[in-house]
């Protein structure tokens, strides 16, 4: 298992902003897909948004306009910007890795095999 660190979860008001971060291995992040999902209590865990390459994302339909990902490959760090945050965006996120980099770029849970432990993000309103 590769370890991979979110941080940058915490309390927001509607409207506001967040940035997660993700910090994994150099060896794996170079050759992998990276993805955010998120998860809520009794609910399936969902794709949020991927990147393979600076030309390569994808999001899901609810964020799409509203968050961003990248990645910063000198650091192998990638990010999830969240902006105009709404209380259905309340969850637990999570980064994951995957190392087949396939494009198009796969969205299931499923598709990746390496995980982070998560952070929670909330969205009062």
């Amino acid at each position: 298992q590769v370890p991979l660190v979110e941080s940058g979860g915490g309390l927001v008001q509607a409207g506001g902003s967040l940035r997660l971060s993700c910090a994994a291995p150099a060896y794996t992040f170079r050759s992998s897909t990276m993805g955010w999902f998120r998860q809520v209590p009794g609910a399936e865990r969902e794709f949020v948004a991927a990147v393979l390459t600076i030309n390569s994302s994808a999001y899901a339909d609810s964020v799409k306009g509203r968050f961003t990902v990248s990645r910063d490959n000198a650091k192998s760090i990638v990010y999830l910007q969240m902006n105009n945050l709404k209380p259905e965006d309340t969850a637990v996120y999570f980064c994951a890795a995957d190392s087949r980099r396939l494009v198009p770029i796969r969205t299931t849970p499923g598709d990746f095999g390496d995980w982070g432990q998560g952070t929670q993000v909330t969205v009062s309103s």
